[in-house]
């Protein structure tokens, strides 16, 4: 069973083979006594449209692939990924016709609570300070990002962030103490120095683009690059990878679970490509959350 499939298995019939049944449900939401831990109130919540979790006892959620891992981990079972999917088809089988996911623009409202209202070069003091403070070469920073101000139309306050454009005339923005879209949600692709490279790189978020590209001295990246912007749009990055004609993908994600399902993916990617190979970055960072934190990280006395 591969992630696609397993992700589309309903979490309410995952759990109802582990015999928990709902206290309370409705059209878009079940709660459940948790089969993470002992409670005698429910506070597991399930999000049935979603198709996703919460964990109101121990504030953990996710999917159904994070819910079988923590299941797994809670019965003191092997709990990786491969672990999840093997014990998903083991109990659920292959009896689904198994429609198609929910995608993560289905799941966004079109009404931002956020307005752009300009868009400029990066000029404001503390914006090149947060940068400073990431490690970033203000050079590379200001080559990609833009100033970008937008207003919360709920509260009339104005936020002024670092925006990296997106492919549907979108902008991640960034600063200190804010992280958000505004637009529609969607990937970033920047071509590489090379015509028609060999290799593409698959970032999770704008900063460990930046970094790498700090990292060259401001070198262009020969490759091509895809910036996520989250892991939940990784299904957006196949069709610029789809017979281009790519033989190595280079993924830099996160050191935790979302970061492994993603590398998952791009696995099955692959596989789908002829002569294209997969080669983690992570390897690179080991004991960081990613490449940034590496980046950071204090030198050893």
């Amino acid at each position: 069973m591969n992630i696609e499939k397993a992700k589309c298995i309903p979490m309410s019939e995952i759990l109802d083979i582990l015999n928990y049944k709902p206290h309370k449900i409705d059209t878009k939401d079940s709660w459940y006594l948790s089969p993470l831990r002992e409670e005698k109130t429910p506070s597991f919540h399930v999000n049935n449209v979603k198709n996703v979790w919460y964990d109101f006892g121990s504030g953990e959620g996710g999917d159904c692939i994070s819910f079988v891992t923590a299941y797994l981990k809670a019965t003191n079972e092997a709990d990786t990924i491969a672990d999840a999917l093997r014990w998903l088809k083991n109990m659920v089988g292959d009896r689904h016709t198994f429609p198609k996911p929910v995608t993560f623009s289905e799941l966004t409202p079109e009404e931002s609570k956020l307005e752009l209202k300009s868009v400029n070069n990066v000029t404001f003091f503390g914006l090149n300070n947060y940068l400073v403070s990431r490690g970033i070469s203000l050079t590379v920073a200001h080559k990609y990002l833009k100033e970008v101000r937008v207003v919360n139309k709920a509260t009339q306050k104005e936020i002024i962030a670092l925006g990296l454009r997106n492919e549907e005339k979108g902008y991640e923005i960034r600063n200190s103490f804010f992280k958000g879209c505004v637009g529609k949600k969607e990937i970033s692709f920047i071509r590489g120095n090379t015509p028609k490279p060999k290799g593409i790189n698959i970032f999770e978020g704008m900063f460990d683009f930046l970094t790498v590209v700090t990292k060259l001295n401001g070198k262009p990246i020969e490759n091509d690059n895809i910036i996520l912007n989250s892991t939940s749009l990784i299904e957006r990055a196949y069709p610029y990878i789809k017979g281009y004609g790519y033989q190595v993908i280079y993924s830099w994600m996160d050191n935790d679970k979302a970061g492994e399902l993603a590398e998952l993916r791009i696995e099955e990617i692959c596989k789908s490509e002829e002569n294209l190979t997969h080669r983690p970055m992570r390897h690179l960072y080991p004991s960081h959350n990613d490449v940034n934190a590496f980046h950071m990280r204090k030198p050893t006395p």
